[in-house]
Formats: structure tokens, C-alpha cells, sequence
């Protein structure tokens, strides 16, 4: 098979490492990919929004599967450009994607289908939007409406602070992201990531992870896109699993295939485990990232066959994908200001070492500069992802990798994995 992956992110990275252990893959390209991306195969210098240069290329290398990495070239309809050409994609139109390119259409969504979520309010005016905060009880949770690279969300502990991330969202902090505001109730609990496959018709669960969105250890700072991750969570019992499969993925799917959009591709269902049950906090239209770095690392089934099934309609014809026995943990290595004003150009060494077969490096914010220094060129920059027998082995090898890599003014959490280390 000819297969091009569209992104540049550790997401991706992580994607191209899965795809290339596949014996169904004959040609790999990857648009427009990274320095570690290109250890693994052809890159090409096109954006993931490029919706035109992105199909004529899928043409040009007669591909078989695309598989869309970042929520932005859904929102940009690549999955619509490539099914008007006859091109099988993985990845959901953006009628589809709404479902995370729009909390509102999202909390409006839940609503009409009686999908588990908390109570909200949407708004585009800053004095209509500080009235509702009456409606809600601190701490408030403020988002931007739209795609935010996942830094649109303010859980704010006070009145004012509250006040003031909705100035700065309709102020226009996130751009268009930002023109309305969603306020949202605090859901108290412990918090999740699912993941669905769907075809259009038949749904798989497929694997799940925990997150750290904090910028700082103790969950404490701004929310990020992700700090760091592990796999298993002991969160996710059977019946957990069983209860979002039931209550939120399936139901999507049903949801938005009765609107007239037929779901084909990773649905991300994150939830919040509370006492009445889980509810739905965001849905995401792509593999999580930095969740989806460990998701490969501990998948022992072929990925291919799975990407394809749900571009072609044939999901029910695979049995649920196998998983490793050992624990996975991914460190995120950020740039100094991260999420709020990253530096770039800090140069990297020790990032191409060899750290053993259990540990893999993914490139997130990378690039070379002309002498071929690595660089750092993004808010989150290295994924150090470790395999091991339990939780404590697999994060004391990602953290003795962590280490062994100079990232000048960067930092990292040291805590990842604290709230199943402290059960």
C-alpha cells in the first residue's frame, strides 16, 4: 500500500513509526512531516491545510489510504476533497469534525441527543457572557469556541479571573477560535481519554490513555495540549470502558450519522469520571496528542489494517487490536514560554541517541537548520516515550532519557503518572 500521513507533530511521528512496522505498506510519504518523521520516509513541504496541493499529491503518488493527523486539515474538509476524488481517507469530513472544531456545536449536539455532559452557556458578547458566570459556581470553566491548538481553556477559581479569560477570548487572544465564548460547569472527578474507531457504520473501542494538561507539576499553571500521558490508567476499569463505549462513543456515532454525517475515522472521547457516571468534557476528531504516542507504543495488532478498514466500511470484518502487556508513559519536553509565548531556535543535542529498544524519541516542534543542528520550532518539542513491565520501570526509563537530552531553556513535568502511582 501507498500511504500518505498528513501533520508534522509527535501525533504524527508516532503514526508514521506505527505505519512503517505494517508489511502491507509499500511507500510512505509524509506532508509535511519533521526531522524525526524523515528518518522514516519520504517528507513533503506541504501545509495540512493545502487542501488542493494535499489531494494533488495523494494523485501523484497513487495512494491507497490517507491518514489525517491534525484537527486542522479536518476542519479544512480534506476528507471531503479526498472522497470527491476517490481517494480513501482516514479521517472524518468537517461536518463531522464540527464535533470538535465547535464546543458550542458540541454542547448543542449533546443536548439534542442526551449525551452526558455538564450544564453550559454560549456567548459572543462579553457582558452577556460575565452575567451567566451567575448561573455557575466556582471554579468556572471558560473555552474558546473553536480550534485552539489546545490552549482555548481557562478553569478559572475566581470571579474575576473568570471575567478576564472571557475578555481575553472575545478580545481576541485565540483569534477566531476565540469569537464566541463557552462556559461550562466544573465537573468534579477524575478525568480520561477513549478512543473509538468508525467506519460509518460499525465502531470499535480502541484503547485509552491519561493525560496531564497542566503546565507545571502538581497540576498546577495554564492548561497545555498535553504534558504527558500513560497507558494503562488504572481509571479505566471494564465496566468504565464499558460505560463510555455506551453512553458517549457508540452514541455519537449513531448521532451524527442520523444529522447526515456519517463518522469515519478516531473519534477522542474525553471524559470526566464522576460520582452520577462519565460525562463528556470534548470530544476530539483525531488520535490525542500526546495520548496517541502511547497508544502505538503499547499496540501489538497491525495499525494499516484498522486505518483502512474505517476509510473503506469494513471495520466489522476486524477483531479488537491487541495490546502489549507493559505500561507506556510519554514526558513532553516544552520550550521555554510554553503554551503562551514559546521560544524557538533553541538547539537541541542528545534527542538522536540511542536511549534502547524500549525508549522512542518523537519529534513534536522540531526543524534542522541549514548546518543541520536540531532546533526546537514549537511550544511542545520532544516526546520521550518509554515501554515498560509496570507504570514505575516504564517512567523511569523515560525520565533517565529525558536526561540524557539538553533542551536549553525548556522544561518538563516530573510527575507524570501521579495520580496512578498515589492509588
Amino acid at each position: 500500500m501507498n500511504i500518505l500521513l498528513v501533520g508534522s507533530g509527535g501525533r504524527e511521528h508516532a503514526l508514521a513509526w506505527k505505519i512503517t512496522q505494517s508489511p502491507r505498506l509499500s511507500r510512505l510519504v509524509m506532508a509535511p512531516g519533521n526531522p524525526g518523521m524523515a528518518a522514516l520516509g519520504e517528507t513533503r513541504p506541504v501545509k495540512v491545510t493545502d487542501v488542493p496541493a494535499l489531494v494533488s499529491l495523494a494523485r501523484e503518488i497513487q495512494a491507497d489510504l490517507v491518514v489525517i493527523g491534525p484537527e486542522s486539515a479536518v476542519e479544512a474538509g480534506l476528507a471531503d476533497a479526498l472522497a470527491a476524488a476517490g481517494v480513501p481517507c482516514f479521517g472524518p469530513s468537517r461536518a463531522a469534525g464540527q464535533l470538535e472544531s465547535s464546543k458550542a456545536f458540541t454542547k448543542a449536539f449533546c443536548a439534542r441527543h442526551g449525551l452526558p455532559t455538564g450544564a453550559y452557556v454560549v456567548s459572543d458578547q462579553a457582558a452577556e457572557a460575565k452575567a451567566a458566570l451567575d448561573q455557575f459556581q466556582p471554579p468556572y470553566v471558560i473555552k474558546a469556541d473553536g480550534l485552539a491548538a489546545g490552549k482555548g481553556v481557562v478553569i478559572a477559581p475566581t470571579r474575576g479571573e473568570a471575567e478576564a479569560a472571557i475578555d481575553d477570548a472575545l478580545g481576541g487572544r485565540f483569534g477566531a477560535a476565540g469569537a464566541r465564548v463557552v462556559i461550562e460547569e466544573f465537573l468534579d472527578g477524575e478525568i480520561g481519554s477513549l478512543f473509538a474507531l468508525c467506519d460509518g457504520t460499525h465502531a470499535m473501542v480502541f484503547g485509552h490513555a491519561q493525560d496531564h494538561k497542566r503546565a507545571y507539576d502538581g497540576e498546577q499553571g495554564p492548561n497545555t495540549g498535553g504534558m504527558g500521558t500513560y497507558a494503562p490508567a488504572p481509571l479505566f476499569t471494564d465496566d468504565l470502558v464499558e460505560r463510555v463505549r455506551k453512553e458517549l462513543a457508540e452514541p455519537a456515532f449513531a448521532a451524527i450519522a442520523a444529522e447526515g454525517f456519517p463518522y469515519r475515522g478516531v473519534l477522542f472521547v474525553e471524559f470526566m469520571a464522576t460520582a452520577e457516571g462519565p460525562k463528556l468534557v470534548e470530544f476530539n476528531v483525531r488520535f490525542g496528542d500526546p495520548e496517541c504516542q502511547v497508544l502505538m507504543l503499547r499496540l501489538e495488532s497491525d495499525l494499516v489494517p484498522y486505518l483502512m478498514a474505517c476509510a473503506t466500511g469494513e471495520l466489522n470484518r476486524l477483531a479488537p487490536p491487541v495490546w502489549r502487556d507493559q505500561a507506556a508513559v510519554c514526558v513532553v519536553m516544552a520550550a521555554e514560554g510554553y503554551p503562551d509565548a514559546p521560544v524557538a531556535g533553541a538547539s537541541i543535542t542528545g534527542a538522536d541517541g540511542d536511549f534502547g529498544r524500549e525508549v522512542e524519541v518523537f519529534h513534536a516542534g522540531t526543524r534542522r537548520d541549514e548546518t543541520g543542528v536540531l532546533q526546537a520550532a514549537g511550544g511542545r518539542v520532544l516526546n520521550v516515550c518509554a515501554l515498560g513491565s509496570d507504570l514505575v520501570q516504564a517512567r523511569a526509563r523515560a525520565y533517565e532519557a529525558v536526561s540524557r537530552i539538553d533542551l536549553p531553556g525548556g522544561f518538563h513535568r516530573t510527575d507524570i503518572g501521579w495520580r496512578a502511582l498515589d492509588r
